[in-house]
């Protein structure tokens, strides 16, 4: 067994790489989406990447997996006494990533080192390595004008009409040593593309410069899981977002979110239908159960993408015998 790469945004995502986590430990990699980075209050906030760390730690809440369980909210109700405002709510577990994050980087330390050192003290054998550790923040265009993804999510709910998206600073980003380690290791298995929304979520991630093109210059299969099932994305706007943007809410459309990157895709057993519509792209499908309730379910979904990245792999070597 090689090592394994995975992409990831929100709490599916998350969820993806907690069962790839459990079944290869040290030997994954989850490059995290960082576009959805903000400041609040003076701290800074990398609520991607909390996610990720506390679904690998085991500490994430069952029902907001983008903070911890037992979360209480003594200092977002002082902070209402004092004229502070409602959104983004602070949680108060919540802030102690982002209070030791805030003094690190002005002590001109990279994203990337705290990140890790957050892994080491939480026990995490994994590396979880944010997408560049330069600021790049997504912007939502809307009727009214671009707005960032922060005002969006949390101070508009999600309601103005979606016509696009920015990437603002994208153009400055990086991709970092320890990114480029995990890109090049000679035992790559395979890089998998979380269930997350492709536009603010991963597409964030394939916009660092020249990260498309090492992904597609890598030999490993690279394999994206679908964020939809029956049309419907199971947490999150994607579903919304994507009838906006004046795209069908399906798992062709997503998959074609990903034409000429990816090999494979899975799809939910809801959506096998769909199957031989993806494939007239020329994406490999692999229906399966994609919904995680359980720690099983995460495991049992990480286990068949991890397989069908193997079926690709061997499908390769016989095309080239």
């Amino acid at each position: 067994m090689g090592t394994v790469v995975t992409l990831v945004g929100q709490v599916g995502a998350a969820k993806l790489a907690d069962g790839l986590y459990r079944l290869r430990g040290k030997d994954l990699a989850a490059i995290v989406n960082t576009g959805d980075d903000y400041e609040h209050l003076g701290l800074a906030f990398s609520p991607d990447i909390d996610t990720v760390l506390y679904t690998l730690a085991g500490l994430a809440s069952a029902s907001a997996g983008w903070e911890p369980e037992g979360e209480t909210r003594a200092v977002q109700s002082m902070l209402r006494s004092l004229g502070g405002a409602d959104q983004p709510a602070v949680g108060d577990r919540s802030l102690a990533a982002p209070l030791l994050r805030t003094e690190a980087l002005a002590g001109n330390r990279r994203l990337t080192e705290i990140t890790r050192d957050f892994c080491r003290e939480l026990g995490i054998g994994a590396r979880v390595l944010p997408m560049c550790d330069e600021r790049v923040r997504t912007n939502v265009v809307t009727d009214e004008g671009a707005i960032t993804f922060t005002e969006y999510f949390n101070e508009l709910g999600c309601e103005p009409p979606v016509r696009g998206f920015q990437y603002a600073g994208i153009e400055d980003a990086r991709i970092s040593d320890e990114v480029r380690d995990a890109l090049l290791a000679p035992d790559l298995e395979a890089v998998i593309i979380g269930p997350a929304n492709p536009h603010h979520a991963i597409r964030p991630i394939l916009e660092v410069p020249n990260m498309r093109e090492m992904l597609r210059k890598r030999g490993a299969p690279v394999i994206a899981v679908t964020p939809l099932v029956g049309g419907k994305a199971l947490k999150g706007s994607a579903g919304k977002m994507m009838r906006e943007l004046g795209k069908e809410p399906s798992v062709r459309a997503v998959a074609g979110e990903y034409l000429r990157l990816i090999d494979g895709f899975v799809i939910d057993r809801e959506d096998e239908i769909f199957a031989e519509s993806v494939r007239s792209l020329g994406i490999a499908v692999r229906p399966t159960a994609t919904v995680m309730r359980t720690v099983d379910d995460r495991v049992a979904l990480a286990q068949a993408t991890l397989d069908f990245a193997a079926a690709i792999r061997a499908t390769r070597v016989m095309e080239a015998e």
